[in-house]
């Protein structure tokens, strides 16, 4: 499976003043169904406003690109840390003024940011389903795309080859 040719991708808030670039071929497309993912969307969304962050089945879908291909154009003031704990290591990242989600990034390791796919109208398709075994009992999986109940190895190997690709240069 290889992932979209796209060589930028631009999110912007609900009201238009954060606006987060990417560019390269992203990592990945996918969605999640793990907790963390559903409760932090959950959580997003129930916010004054804030724009639909799930897909229609409970899923969070994610555009995975190199942390260093990510930038924020305009609007950084505006963006604020959304943790389900003081402990949490992922930071959703929510554009204050509009509430929106946009990115969801790691204070330390993780070498990749993701966007989230629901803030860009001309996201590429999603590649694979993952961590299905949390979905809930009456959401029925299409078979439009791999499910996995965890991470896949190829999910993994992508992941392991963004960060080799990252040794040597852009």
């Amino acid at each position: 499976m290889k992932a979209s040719p796209t060589t930028e991708l631009t999110t912007v808030c609900a009201c238009g003043r954060v606006e987060i670039v990417a560019t390269g071929r992203p990592i990945l497309t996918a969605a999640c169904y793990c907790d963390d993912c559903r409760e932090g969307s959950g959580r997003i969304e129930a916010r004054p406003q804030a724009p639909r962050v799930r897909e229609p089945d409970g899923s969070t879908a994610y555009i995975l690109f190199r942390k260093d291909r990510v930038a924020c154009r305009r609007g950084q003031d505006l963006l604020k840390a959304e943790k389900l704990k003081a402990t949490s290591a992922t930071n959703r990242m929510v554009a204050t003024c509009c509430n929106s989600a946009m990115t969801l990034a790691f204070d330390r390791g993780p070498h990749w940011t993701s966007l989230f796919r629901s803030r860009i109208p001309d996201a590429p398709p999603i590649e694979m389903r993952n961590f299905t075994k949390f979905k809930p009992d009456d959401v029925v999986l299409p078979n439009d795309v791999p499910s996995y109940h965890t991470f896949p190895l190829s999910f993994v190997g992508r992941l392991l080859a963004a960060r080799v690709a990252m040794l040597f240069g852009p």
